[in-house]
């Protein structure tokens, strides 16, 4: 069996071996480690890696966070990481630039070929409000497009912290009323459009859902959220409170805690550059958590890894959206790590993340 063959049966294995039940009145989906039945560890493929990088660690230069220049260049350089094209069929790749209030926005569409309307996915990549690329995503983002029969918009949104709060998130929205306004010209059904990202991309979908919603717009159908950040400020709520005992481990424990405890060390510095006090914690257009009203929020699709700092706070928007009377399912990937997506064509579950995307989007736009 060639290595083709062994990942192709990973992927499978994913949908095989996966559980759904009821918890909290949404559907919870637990895709367990798809050639391990051991449970509180590390995926044996995050687990070299993670090794690999606590190897090489203590050879790279510190970042000395006073420097405000050194942090953001710093934090810039360790995003991302190069995957793989899984696409079997050609995907229509065109480079646009539209028009924003604030200045151009860049974005890339991917189109499959399919006669007829297509649903549309407008993406929004990760990386902290600071970083990240549309190179990162460029390839889940193809393998969504052929897998759901959706044109995929790929939106390069201004960062902080040259470009403070509201800037990027302003950016999403007026790429989602682009595609919007620009349906007939891109193929798309209007009545068929969807957001999706991940991270802090995640955060912009939430977030142009809930704009969507307060602004009557009426654009945005569907969302997929991949392990988004819903509460940076770690604010406890009726729903949410941090805790590391919350997390199941039983092997790997020094990576596992360094992993989850280094990304929510992170969040203060991210949320001054990304912020600079232009709104507060409690903004629900920062932290869609906290916002008091979630009814009228469409179809959610929440994806969480089992090792991830943010897996609290988005099961949490779960039991809140659940409880709103929003159809919601959320799918852990057990043995998981942040920024799993990110390794497409080397981790399975990357590609599983985007098949059940595509189903989400077939079924609800059949």
């Amino acid at each position: 069996m060639n290595n083709n063959d062994q990942y192709q049966q990973l992927v499978s294995r994913l949908q095989d071996k996966a559980v759904s039940v009821l918890r909290d009145d949404y559907e919870f989906v637990v895709k367990p480690i798809p050639d391990s039945d051991e449970t509180g560890r590390l995926d044996p493929r995050v687990f070299e890696i993670q090794k690999a990088f606590a190897m090489s660690a203590t050879e790279m230069p510190k970042i000395d966070p006073s420097n405000l220049h050194e942090f953001v260049q710093g934090m810039r350089s360790m995003m991302g990481w190069d995957n793989l094209d899984i696409t079997l069929d050609p995907i229509d790749t065109a480079y646009k630039v539209i028009e924003g209030t604030n200045g151009l926005i860049p974005m890339r569409i991917y189109s499959p070929s399919r006669e007829g309307l297509k649903p549309a996915i407008v993406f929004f990549h990760g990386g902290g409000f600071i970083g990240g690329t549309v190179d990162v995503v460029e390839n889940p983002c193809k393998a969504l497009a052929e897998k759901a029969g959706a044109v995929v918009v790929n939106v390069d949104y201004r960062l902080a912290p040259e470009h403070a709060y509201p800037a990027g998130l302003n950016d999403c929205f007026e790429a989602v009323q682009w595609v919007y306004e620009h349906a007939e010209e891109l193929g798309v059904n209007p009545q068929q459009i969807g957001v999706a990202g991940d991270s802090a991309g995640g955060n912009m979908a939430a977030v142009c859902a809930l704009m969507d919603r307060d602004q009557g717009t009426g654009m945005i159908r569907y969302q997929a959220l991949i392990y988004p950040t819903v509460n940076m400020g770690n604010i406890e709520t009726e729903d949410f409170r941090w805790s590391l005992d919350e997390y199941e481990i039983r092997d790997h424990r020094e990576l596992i805690v360094g992993g989850i405890q280094e990304l929510g060390e992170g969040s203060d510095m991210i949320i001054q550059l990304y912020l600079q006090n232009r709104a507060e914690l409690t903004d629900p257009y920062f932290a869609p958590l906290l916002a008091d009203d979630l009814t009228g929020l469409p179809e959610t699709l929440i994806v969480t890894a089992e090792y991830d700092y943010l897996r609290i706070e988005n099961e949490a928007f779960a039991r809140k959206l659940a409880r709103t009377g929003i159809a919601t399912k959320l799918i852990q990937y057990n043995g998981m790590d942040h920024a799993f997506m990110d390794k497409i064509g080397q981790y399975p579950q990357a590609e599983d993340c985007m098949s059940e995307i595509a189903k989400d989007v077939r079924r609800i736009f059949a």
